[in-house]
């Protein structure tokens, strides 16, 4: 009977000139929505969709609610995404790895960054630190570039592996200051910053929540961020756009998403709806605590970022020869 009504009430709107798939559009959601998340619980990008999820629940009386989907270097959970229907009821919180670096470290993806995905709004920075051992012989970055350059290739940099994000930081910096270092993958980054710690490594770029505690206990010594701004969590440190080297920027970035074809008013209401939840005062201290940022954005905004992003890693990649694991 419910289904028969259902479909009368439709009816009776298309016959008054109101199109079927509009008036669905207007009862969005009806029923619970998932967010695809390609990394496991707990990591920055899932804290992150979690949070919005209990938002949107709470504002649009549905449930939304995260279904991890990790592997392959995100590329499990960014083919799920891409290949879901375009109702509205399958989002994706893509990150900087699924969306502008593995384009350029794999030769075929079973997904299109651009192509199968509609932006809604950016989310998540996470800016890279650069880490060395209290004992290391610079305190700046004009400092450390002046040892690189003084020591090329004597100084071991460690990583999350081949081509993760703090690994294509670093030959960025490189690129840009002209220095050399040799790269050490370890498989992730707690075992690196353990080394690190060790001696066994000098340096290393790393996000917050790993590396500054041991900055605040002396155990290590923060050079600069890579983020464009000072982050919220170590204001007193520059970044390395300051230190002479406008533009450089390095940071890990989440956002979400949904399939291409998504009806533009299900994506407009969500963008309204993220952007007041990513603006709240309480959420955001949350995440400068964990030495990340909240920032939202426009649809048209976020898809112009996703794609200077891959075409600037793309060219790190190609420059670098790094290849993936």
């Amino acid at each position: 009977m419910g289904n028969f009504c259902s479909k009368f009430i439709i009816a009776c709107a298309v016959a008054m000139g109101v199109p079927a798939q509009a008036w669905s559009q207007n009862a969005y959601p009806s029923r619970p929505v998932r967010i695809i998340v390609a990394f496991p619980p707990g990591q920055a990008t899932d804290q992150t969709a979690r949070a919005i999820a209990q938002k949107l629940s709470e504002n649009l009386g549905q449930q939304f609610y995260v279904e991890n989907r990790p592997g392959a270097a995100s590329i499990i959970g960014s083919e799920a995404a891409a290949k879901s229907p375009n109702d509205g009821y399958t989002l994706f919180m893509g990150s900087s790895g699924s969306l502008a670096v593995n384009p350029g470290m794999y030769a075929k993806l079973p997904y299109d960054p651009i192509r199968d995905f509609t932006p809604i709004s950016m989310a998540l920075k996470v800016p890279f630190f650069i880490v060395v051992s209290p004992a290391f012989p610079a305190n700046t970055v004009k400092e450390l570039v002046a040892y690189l350059k003084a020591n090329p290739g004597k100084v071991n940099f460690g990583s999350a592996g081949n081509g993760a994000s703090n690994h294509l930081s670093t030959e960025l910096f490189m690129s840009v200051t002209g220095v050399s270092m040799v790269h050490v993958p370890y498989k992730g980054s707690p075992p690196a910053v353990t080394d690190l710690l060790g001696g066994q490594i000098g340096l290393m770029f790393e996000t917050g929540p790993l590396v500054l505690p041991h900055v605040k206990n002396g155990r290590l010594k923060a050079i600069a961020v890579g983020s464009a701004q000072r982050s919220s969590a170590a204001p007193e440190l520059v970044t390395v756009a300051e230190s002479g080297y406008p533009g450089f920027e390095t940071v890990g970035w989440a956002g979400l998403l949904a399939p291409t074809g998504t009806p533009k008013e299900i994506v407009t209401r969500l963008n309204v709806e993220v952007v007041r939840i990513l603006g709240q005062a309480e959420l955001k201290e949350r995440f400068v605590s964990l030495g990340a940022e909240l920032l939202s954005s426009s649809p048209e905004e976020f898809g112009a970022y996703i794609r200077s992003e891959t075409a600037k890693w793309g060219k790190v990649i190609k420059d670098s020869g790094v290849k993936a694991d």
